[in-house]
């Protein structure tokens, strides 16, 4: 199985499917089912399928998805990532037999605990052994990362001159951004295999690297640079990191009281509450870690929420004082017209409101600006062609912009008058739609290539030029003047999945995801 590594939304939408069931007079063929996962799922998900660009197949993995589900997604393939589709190669029974094979629990359940982590760090330069002045002259808040998922590059690109600066070879897919240290001179890349790296922007250098999990979702750093905190898919657990050399402090099983484990969905990091806040896939809960609470030999204690429903998708406001949050539903790949987000308070738990959202919200992509003298947030929806815009006082949706197709990523600046919003998916994924955020209308629709995806918008800092990616091998990173929305340079690039400005990132720019 060959998907798109560059979805971010892949482990979520990967084996998942509307739960159609498929014919029980089907056999399952399991006569060679090892031999079939060798040949056409291998590539992607391990050879003992614990992962890598696709996510781990084994029945921990699997714990929320029916086997019918699975056995759909197999034969038809997944639309919104682009999995391919198996019933023209395979028979119905060696369909089904693959689907009997990846809930077949592995001979040795695989573990990766604090021992695994400390054999596979690799320090590569010493903290403090390269210097503090860079090798190259810019203005270093005005920095991209961009990662260029096409051939397992990321380039580091000048914000003033758009010339890159340098480009290297990264571990192979990484997932989601990249996350930088308080002060913008060292950025950590999490790989879905569970490699973190530290990057010196400075002196352009791998610094460090270790493997702290099977399946990885993403890391965040604490606002002190202090801790690197990595949530996995597999195992089950959090696994907290120096952020100075990338030495394992802590591996915290994420369970909950009646001893049931889950997958962490990701993790946050909260400056002013100088905390991690942990997203679950498998447990109503939300966990909050404060830095205080960790030291290395010691237990961590962890401050638990019980939710009445699973939240896998967070969006926080500016204070970090409320999270909104959705659930991406299991074993569903139809547009969910009782999808909706809930409003929590951090500090007691308490649910200040329910939102009924259809199409499914990505609100790790939200943003926020003020309108008429109101905070609002918006959200594109990965299941209807729509934004929704909420009041975040009465936390209410306002109004809801009509667009050409379901999209992932939004982006703004506090500089800009436009928010930007791209058509991920369906037919029209080679469109971005730009809406005026004062009078929330449509003020033009770019096709910037035609035919090929275009989508995450990045801002300089000083929000005056804005970035978008071509989402293809053979594709680009193209800078437009905010202002009059003119092409000014088009640099050739391998699927840019996804830009980073060093200063909007370490400064919680609002317009930008956090």
């Amino acid at each position: 199985m060959s998907p798109d590594p560059l979805r971010r939304f892949w482990l979520f939408t990967v084996l998942v499917l509307a739960a159609l069931r498929p014919s029980h007079e089907v056999l399952a063929d399991t006569t060679d089912a090892d031999g079939l996962y060798r040949q056409h799922c291998m590539a992607c998900h391990g050879a003992e399928r614990l992962g890598g660009t696709g996510p781990a197949l084994l029945p921990q993995n699997l714990s929320r998805l029916r086997r019918e589900s699975a056995i759909e997604v197999i034969a038809g393939g997944r639309a919104l990532t682009q999995m391919p589709a198996f019933a023209g190669q395979l028979s119905d029974s060696e369909i089904a037999g693959l689907a009997d094979f990846i809930y077949r629990p592995p001979t040795e359940t695989p573990t990766w605990g604090m021992e695994d982590i400390r054999k596979s760090q690799i320090i590569h330069h010493p903290p403090g052994s390269l210097g503090d002045k860079p090798v190259f002259e810019a203005d270093l808040q005005n920095l991209f990362v961009v990662v260029e998922l096409g051939d397992h590059h990321a380039t580091i690109l000048d914000g003033d001159s758009f010339e890159a600066i340098h480009r290297f070879e990264t571990r192979y897919a990484l997932h989601g951004g990249p996350k930088f240290s308080s002060d913008g001179r060292y950025v950590f890349f999490a790989s879905r295999d569970g490699w973190i790296s530290k990057f010196d922007l400075y002196k352009l250098k791998v610094v460090a690297e270790v493997r702290a999990g099977i399946n990885t979702r993403n890391a965040a750093v604490s606002f002190n640079d202090k801790y690197v905190a990595v949530g996995n898919y597999l195992p089950h657990n959090l696994v907290i990191l120096s952020a100075r050399d990338l030495t394992p402090i802590a591996v915290l099983p994420m369970e909950n009281a009646q001893g049931k484990s889950s997958r962490v969905s990701a993790v946050y990091t909260a400056p002013p509450r100088e905390s991690f806040i942990v997203a679950l896939k498998d447990i109503a809960e939300i966990r909050e870690i404060p830095y205080g609470n960790i030291e290395a030999g010691k237990p961590v204690a962890m401050k638990t929420l019980e939710m009445s429903d699973y939240l896998d998708d967070f969006f926080f406001n500016q204070e970090y004082s409320v999270v909104m949050g959705a659930s991406r539903p299991a074993g569903s790949g139809k547009s969910s017209e009782g999808a909706s987000a809930v409003v929590i308070e951090l500090d007691t738990g308490r649910k200040l409101a329910d939102l009924a959202i259809p199409g499914m919200p990505h609100l790790g992509s939200g943003i926020s600006w003020e309108y008429q003298g109101k905070p609002v947030m918006a959200t594109p929806n990965l299941n209807s062609p729509a934004v929704s815009v909420i009041d975040m006082e009465s936390w209410k949706v306002i109004k809801v912009l009509e667009t050409e197709g379901p999209g992932f990523f939004m982006r703004s600046h506090s500089q800009t008058p436009y928010v930007w919003t791209d058509v991920f998916f369906g037919p029209n994924k080679d469109k971005v739609h730009i809406f005026d955020k004062s009078t929330l209308k449509l003020v033009k629709t770019l096709t910037p290539e035609p035919g090929k995806t275009a989508a995450h918008v990045e801002f300089t800092k000083d929000g005056k030029y804005a970035l978008l990616s071509i989402w293809d091998v053979d594709g680009a990173v193209i800078v437009y003047d905010a202002a009059t929305l003119r092409e000014i340079k088009r640099l050739p690039m391998s699927k840019p999945s996804g830009k980073y400005n060093v200063y909007n990132k370490t400064h919680y720019e609002a317009g930008t995801s956090h």
